[in-house]
């Protein structure tokens, strides 16, 4: 087993190669050991190597006679809803999320689908896992590991969670392009919308494990020309995507422009403080002034945390933030069990966009392209990412200097943040002005000193 598959958050590596069955066994094990769970949820993505990684995993949980609750083939938001509304004791989905389709994993949570990351026990895990010498031939689900085994499909109540947040019967009749990159999610949409009005043009629809157009990341901007030309040929109110496992949400205007998921926080933030006036949302420290103003407007109160789902779920919880966003796309919500959706930010969209008489590029251009200026974020290869943002501290000395991730510098009318990588010798910067004039002058300016 190799100790670099485990992460800062999930496990990620290459099948078979990096991870395979008797790494998952061993794992899955180790979990029990870990966490003592009276019952286990387990489920995977659409990736052709998740079956029998599932099995592995099954049958190393009911090995140690602790049931397990099979919830098939779901997205990585549907684990969570699985453990947390049922009282669960924990659970793990096999998904390697975004990355290729040679790749595989898992991401773990605990009860009430609190999430396991280095810091809280994946470490833990991986050490007994690694230090477990021994070795399982055969990976079938005997008749006395599947009396253990409850299967359960939790689509209907999942999708009755995803509707508490709109009334359905209020939504205009849009015209939608919708992508779920061949992961499971355009199994979920088909049956959230079921009942509506709304014409969906569908790309990339059917779960297809071997995800025949590349790595399944909206993010990517390549990944991204596809839906925008579909939205302006189709005529469509607006465009939405999601990654392979369904709980990152990304939205284009009728004009396929992307809408940087920093303005989504802000759009969320806002529509939740115009119905709960005085509540809190949190965002991480990449790019701040749209999510801090719509909270002055709307008379709330803004959080600024560290990125990483595992740091926001336990901010929100010990703060009661009704809403929190990253700039990744992330969402998370108090009323999902504090966790991340893909689905709610569109079910919001939707809900949004029904009172509104403005096409959504006007919406956006008035609340904030016309009043923020962001470079997007640029990832750079360096060799040192700890002497570069040293570097820069010392540059940029006579700024506001925050460093709750990374390190972030404010001026008058500009700041930048500046933070490693969790996984790779890359550095990720953001930078947002008062003008896209002094946007792009201090944007090349970083570049120049990191690249120096």
């Amino acid at each position: 087993m190799k100790f670099e598959i485990f992460k800062a958050y999930d496990i990620r590596g290459i099948y078979p190669s990096e991870i395979n069955e008797q790494d998952v066994y061993k794992i899955a094990k180790a979990y029990c050991e870990f966490v003592n769970p009276s019952e286990v949820v387990i489920g995977c993505d659409v990736r052709l190597s998740s079956p029998s990684l599932k099995q592995a995993a099954i049958k190393a949980v009911t090995d140690q006679g602790i049931k397990v609750i099979d919830v098939g083939e779901i997205s990585t938001d549907m684990l969570y809803f699985a453990v947390a509304n049922y009282g669960y004791s924990g659970g793990f989905s096999l998904t390697a999320s975004h990355n290729p389709k040679e790749y595989n994993g898992a991401k773990f949570v605990r009860e009430e689908s609190r999430p396991i990351s280095s810091d809280t026990g994946l470490f833990d895990i991986r050490d007994i896992a690694i230090n477990d010498a021994s070795e399982i031939n055969d990976f079938e689900i005997g008749e006395e590991n599947l009396k253990l085994v409850e299967k359960k499909n939790i689509m209907d109540d999942y999708i009755a969670k995803i509707k508490t947040f709109a009334d359905f019967s209020k939504f205009k009749n849009f015209k939608i392009v919708a992508n779920p990159n061949f992961g499971v999610g355009g199994r979920a949409i088909d049956k959230l919308l079921e009942g509506t009005a709304i014409d969906v043009v569908k790309l990339n629809w059917e779960s297809d494990g071997n995800f025949p157009k590349g790595r399944p990341d909206p993010l990517i901007p390549e990944n991204r020309e596809e839906i925008s030309k579909l939205v302006v040929e189709n005529g469509a109110d607006f465009g939405v995507a999601w990654d392979a496992d369904a709980d990152r949400c990304f939205f284009f205007t009728e004009k396929g422009e992307f809408i940087e998921g920093y303005f989504i926080t802000a759009l969320l933030g806002k529509i939740f403080l115009e119905k709960q006036p005085g509540e809190k949302i949190l965002h991480d420290p990449r790019l701040i002034w749209a999510i801090q103003d719509i909270a002055r407007e709307n008379k709330g109160e803004d959080i600024t945390n560290k990125s990483g789902h595992a740091f926001i779920k336990e901010r929100m919880r010990k703060d009661n933030v009704v809403f929190g966003g990253e700039m990744s796309a992330h969402y998370y919500f108090r009323d999902y069990f504090y966790c991340d959706n893909g689905l709610i930010p569109f079910v919001m969209m939707l809900k949004f966009l029904s009172t509104q008489d403005k096409k959504l590029s006007e919406i956006m251009t008035e609340m904030f392209w016309n009043k923020y200026f962001v470079s997007g974020e640029i990832n750079s290869q360096v060799s040192d990412v700890k002497l570069k943002i040293a570097e820069a501290k010392e540059k940029y000395s006579t700024g506001a200097i925050d460093e709750i991730d990374g390190v972030s510098i404010e001026y008058q009318d500009w700041r930048f943040n500046l933070r490693g990588s969790n996984t790779e010798p890359v550095i990720r910067l953001n930078v947002e002005a008062k003008s896209q004039e002094l946007m792009e002058q201090k944007r090349d300016e970083l570049l120049e000193l990191i690249k120096k």
